[in-house]
């Protein structure tokens, strides 16, 4: 990846050997083998036996898990955050592994609609839940440093599964849990 660095420093024009860019290429490759690691992740290894019967058959949300991942198309960050819920099937899932779930797959060179499904489908696999419901909101600087450059505009994407795209009210109160400010 360093040679690629270097080469597309040469490709804008700019000199590779000047100060401030001899080490660039190798610090860009870093940086780059970091914001990807989602491919050398294992979910299993992840996931880790931290699945723990549990006779809780309410809802279990985890709000807020702030996501960094890059656009499939332009190779651009977007960024923001995670709304994660499962009802429990006899099962719970420690809390940390639902936030790892999402980073797995927000590691990896991605669009949010397809980023979104992964994480519900992921979390319905590992807990076998009654319902399992995932809303993503991001902003991507495909769309704010390039092209229509909308600053303020924000991408919400959803997946809900089983109980909650079945039952209304189920979903209902996901919709309302998630919209509150804490």
């Amino acid at each position: 990846m360093e040679e690629l660095y270097l080469k597309l420093l040469q490709g804008i024009g700019e000199d590779p050997t000047r100060e401030g860019l001899v080490r660039t290429p190798a610090r860009a490759a870093k940086a780059m083998e970091f914001l990807t690691h989602g491919y050398r992740e294992d979910i299993d290894k992840i996931i880790n036996e931290a699945i723990f019967e549990s006779d809780t058959s309410e809802m279990v949300l985890v709000k807020h898990i702030e996501l960094y991942s890059m656009c499939e198309h332009h190779m651009l960050p977007f960024f923001g955050r995670a709304h994660v819920a499962y009802i429990p099937n006899g099962k719970v899932i420690g809390v940390s592994k639902l936030a790892r779930i999402v980073d797995v797959y927000a590691r990896r060179l991605q669009i949010q609609e397809n980023l979104t499904k992964q994480v519900a489908d992921t979390v319905q696999k590992y807990t076998d839940a009654k319902g399992t419901a995932v809303v993503i909101q991001a902003q991507h600087l495909c769309m704010m440093m390039r092209g229509v450059q909308k600053q303020n505009s924000v991408m919400t994407t959803s997946c809900v599964l089983g109980e909650f795209h079945e039952d209304p009210a189920t979903r209902a109160e996901f919709f309302s849990l998630i919209a509150c400010g804490h």
